[in-house]
């Protein structure tokens, strides 16, 4: 027999959890989207998210962008790319970098672009 749930506190509504209870990622998926969340919670990660949103490029001419270190952006290339969000591939002697182009990478970029009500270049 299919028991309802019945939740510990009932604010009488009348709803049933299940419906949520079903709809709810699980904490895989969640534990994910947190991580790429706190990468871009930090300034320096964003800008280089975003530009990589909009061009493949090398260490040195993403610290040129953002006008940081190379060790400081590969320190953050590092963390963007463990969380999924920029992918990598060698050309020659140099990595180029640019967005994954993952569901997550490209909502990130067009939320981004919304709060910052920035568009893409054109």
């Amino acid at each position: 027999m299919d028991e309802k749930k019945i939740l510990p506190h009932d604010h009488g509504s009348g709803r049933s959890c299940e419906k949520i209870m079903r709809s709810m990622p699980d904490a895989e998926t969640v534990s994910n989207v947190a991580d790429a969340l706190k990468q871009l919670g930090d300034p320096s990660r964003l800008r280089i998210f975003w530009l990589l949103c909009h061009t493949e490029e090398c260490v040195t001419d993403i610290a040129e962008y953002v006008e940081m270190s190379s060790p400081a952006v590969s320190h953050h290339l590092r963390l963007l790319k463990a969380a999924g969000l920029i992918t990598s591939r060698r050309a020659g002697k140099e990595m180029l970098y640019k967005a994954s182009g993952s569901a997550m990478a490209d909502a990130f970029h067009h939320i981004i672009e919304k709060l910052a009500e920035i568009s893409c270049p054109g």
